[in-house]
């Protein structure tokens, strides 16, 4: 008889893990929470690159990791600069090939990242190129995490530190929750990035069942909801997943997270010339918001090449926030950052990967 040898087990991406489950694997190994914390501080203080440079630990334990776990990072697949030098718009291709929009933003005295939470998005807003690509699949906890460390490296090297993080970029945090939030525990970790939960900004295109949970866990991240129309007619055709979750449905989720959360929601606003920057949509939305713990974000659409509309001229922008502004609603007008090098999310990707056409035989 013939004995049947069992599969060997894949290796586990280290970055993959929060410090508990990380200590919960040493554990299993027979190694105590001390080790723990010494390879966690190597992976994310000293930020290692190699399961060889792993100072402290005990060699046995080195040699498990490397014959059971490996450090996964993301490679540069391509990336642009904007002509103003405070823009860099990264495509990083993951270990199956996919490749992910990172952008890194410098303001005065700050950094800010937008990191992607899955490859395509299957949200399928129609001024969106990440949307117009359509879902491939989610992101796991260290391929997020991977971009936040390309990211610290490349600041590194000019003395800079990351403190801003938003969850903007390609996909839906709320549709990748698990992976997405493991991300985020393992950025506010204080032992090791240690980024304030204040500076992580979390968008969604209003996930109900994601906001409320949001409320019911006490998820250390700012929300933010996109909104962009304040009837469901409207909205619906700008965002296909407004269908499911219909403004009243939430709306009240909204209210229900700033009542467990006692903090405030960022509402965002794409405005798009002659479509939704009119004072009837302004006052639409006044109305939607009269009395809420709100911050509207107002932000000049990113034209794509696969919708043709156009951003809403200054004036335009500055009468919808006078209207908002005679509803008690604060706004803010987004600052356009990398418009040069197609920093809105998928621009790049879409670009970089838009398939040539094929050659036709030529005809004698």
């Amino acid at each position: 008889m013939t004995m049947q040898s069992t599969p060997a087990t894949s290796p586990v991406n280290l970055y993959d893990l929060p410090r508990a489950a990380l200590g919960e694997l040493l554990a299993s190994w027979g190694y105590s929470a001390y080790y723990r914390d010494l390879l966690w501080e190597a992976l994310y203080r000293q930020q290692v690159e190699s399961l060889d440079s792993l100072p402290g630990l005990r060699p046995d334990l080195v040699r498990t990791l490397q014959e059971r776990t490996h450090l996964e990072r993301p490679s540069t697949h391509h990336e642009v600069f904007s002509s103003d030098g405070y823009t860099r718009k990264l495509l990083l291709r993951l270990r199956d090939g996919q490749t992910v929009e990172t952008v890194l933003m410098r303001f005065k005295g700050r950094a800010t990242v937008c990191l992607s939470t899955q490859a395509g998005c299957a949200m399928g807003c129609v001024f969106c190129a990440t949307g117009q690509m359509g879902f491939v699949r989610h992101l796991s906890p260290g391929e997020i995490i991977g971009q936040v460390l390309h990211v610290t490296r490349i600041l590194r090297e000019t003395n800079e530190s990351l403190r801003n993080v938003v969850l903007m970029g390609m996909g839906e945090p709320l549709h990748n929750y698990d992976a997405t939030l493991a991300a985020v525990d393992i950025m506010v970790d204080q032992l090791g990035l240690a980024l304030g939960p204040r500076f992580i900004t979390l968008s969604t295109v209003g996930v109900v069942p994601g906001i409320r949970r949001l409320a019911d866990e006490d998820r250390p991240v700012q929300l933010a909801v996109s909104l962009h129309g304040a009837t469901d007619a409207e909205r619906g055709a700008l965002v296909p997943a407004a269908r499911k979750w219909p403004l009243a449905e939430l709306m009240d989720a909204c209210r229900y997270y700033v009542e467990k959360r006692k903090r405030h929601i960022f509402y965002e606003w794409a405005l798009i010339a002659g479509q939704n920057d009119t004072p009837e949509q302004a006052h639409a939305l006044g109305q939607l918001l009269k009395g809420m713990e709100a911050h509207v974000n107002l932000i000049p659409l990113n034209p794509t090449v696969g919708y043709g509309q156009n951003p809403s001229g200054p004036e335009a922008v500055r009468a919808f926030q006078d209207i908002l502004a005679g509803y008690g609603l604060p706004s803010t007008v987004r600052q356009r950052r990398g418009i040069d090098i197609d920093a809105g999310c998928g621009q790049l990707k879409a670009a970089v990967e838009r398939p040539r056409p094929s050659r036709q035989p030529t005809t004698a």
